[in-house]
């Protein structure tokens, strides 16, 4: 789930623009490469969505990035981990329903569910084939975005050149109730975290459980703003969006749902991420069928490897892109 809550929970100001939906062909002049920086907003599930794409050259593929959260937004800081990758690729990010941008310009009329969004995805990815006149594209999904990238892998693998999935969520019900039992080792010796973790059910009944285990989760990461009220009234109202989301997620095990794929996957795990479990993702990996697939373990990350080791991140990528030629 990621930095996405503590992100969605604070006063976020965004400014955008609305530019034409012109397609390449209509935008080029002359014969050199033609270059985009831009945030198109076409009609994606009946709603404006915000899909922001920047290249010095439109021929380049295209990479999509799929934002976790649920409700968060990669927009704003894309460009300290893409700096590198804006070399290969077209890079393309989308606020999905209820998140930055998106929200900015209209909430969604009902309440956002797995399905819904999966076919958001698609229709985001139709939409950058027909502007940017690609037969297929590349998918990165972090985090929550995971289930959404796992849902075209598994329904629409044609339109994919390959997968990047960093810290997937892969059997989140299971990373979860293992990430409870870590945090109640942490703390130990701290009365209010035990006393808090000890209400919290897995699967969970209300908001509060998985309040209680992303607030200690979070601390253990140093953020100390999250024992505020501010904090949890934040995320409580995050819930009454995106509760019925995340708890379809905990239904999903895709050991017992997707065991063979039909497009290259290559899987960016931090090692001391125990957010969506390391070693959950690395069994999968394992027993996971596919045309190609790899598995790149960053030393030094934990749940956002795009901001722990952003330079490492980009190179992996650009390395796999390079041994797949």
């Amino acid at each position: 789930m990621k930095k996405g809550l503590f992100l969605v929970v604070s006063a976020i100001v965004f400014s955008f623009f609305i530019s034409n939906a012109q397609t390449v062909n209509e935008r080029k002049s002359g014969n050199g490469p033609v270059s985009i920086d831009t945030i198109l907003t076409p009609e994606i599930g009946g709603i404006k969505q915000a899909i922001e794409i920047k290249t010095d050259d439109a021929n380049k593929p295209i990479l999509l990035f799929l934002s976790g959260g649920p409700g968060s937004s990669m927009m704003k800081n894309a460009g300290s981990f893409t700096n590198l990758l804006k070399g290969k690729f077209t890079i393309v990010q989308w606020d999905q329903r209820d998140a930055g941008k998106t929200l900015k310009l209209n909430p969604s009329p009902v309440q956002p569910s797995v399905e819904q969004m999966g076919q958001d995805t698609y229709l985001v990815i139709q939409f950058l084939r027909k502007e940017l006149n690609k037969e297929k594209i590349y998918l990165l999904g972090s985090s929550w975005g995971n289930v959404l990238g796992f849902y075209i892998v598994k329904n629409y693998p044609e339109l994919l050149y390959s997968y990047f999935a960093a810290n997937p969520v892969i059997s989140q019900l299971a990373s979860e109730k293992e990430l409870l039992k870590t945090l109640k080792i942490h703390f130990k010796d701290n009365a209010l975290a035990m006393k808090e973790l000890a209400e919290v059910h897995i699967p969970f009944k209300v908001d509060e459980d998985l309040f209680y285990l992303r607030k200690w989760l979070f601390y253990k990461e140093g953020k100390e703003f999250v024992t505020t009220n501010d904090f949890k009234t934040g995320f409580l109202q995050w819930s009454k969006t995106w509760s019925p989301a995340w708890n379809e997620v905990m239904n999903i095990d895709l050991p017992k749902t997707l065991k063979k794929v039909n497009c290259p996957v290559y899987f960016l795990v931090g090692k001391n991420d125990i957010q969506t479990l390391t070693s959950i993702t690395k069994e999968y990996y394992e027993q996971l069928k596919a045309p190609r697939k790899e598995l790149v373990l960053f030393e030094n990350s934990g749940h956002q490897i795009h901001q722990d080791e952003p330079e490492k991140f980009q190179k992996a990528i650009l390395a796999i892109l390079e041994k797949s030629r």
